[in-house]
């Protein structure tokens, strides 16, 4: 998803049983398209449960993701 588009994982996690958490930042548009080809690449090798952008977070949902 970095490789596609000009963003920054700015955190991750690891939260057991196969899931993992990755926050990306950057342009919209940019992020969007990280987005979309993080979407192909894991349903290629597995099952994606969700993958959503947020334009424009809030301060309190920001504290709320994780960081690296």
């Amino acid at each position: 998803a970095c490789k596609a588009a000009n963003v920054e994982v700015v955190g991750k996690e690891k939260l057991g049983g196969g899931y993992v958490t990755v926050v990306v930042q950057g342009e919209l548009s940019a992020v969007s398209a990280a987005i979309a080809a993080g979407r192909q690449n894991v349903g290629e090798l597995g099952k994606l449960i969700a993958a959503h952008v947020i334009a424009r977070p809030s301060a309190a949902v920001l504290k709320l993701l994780p960081r690296v």
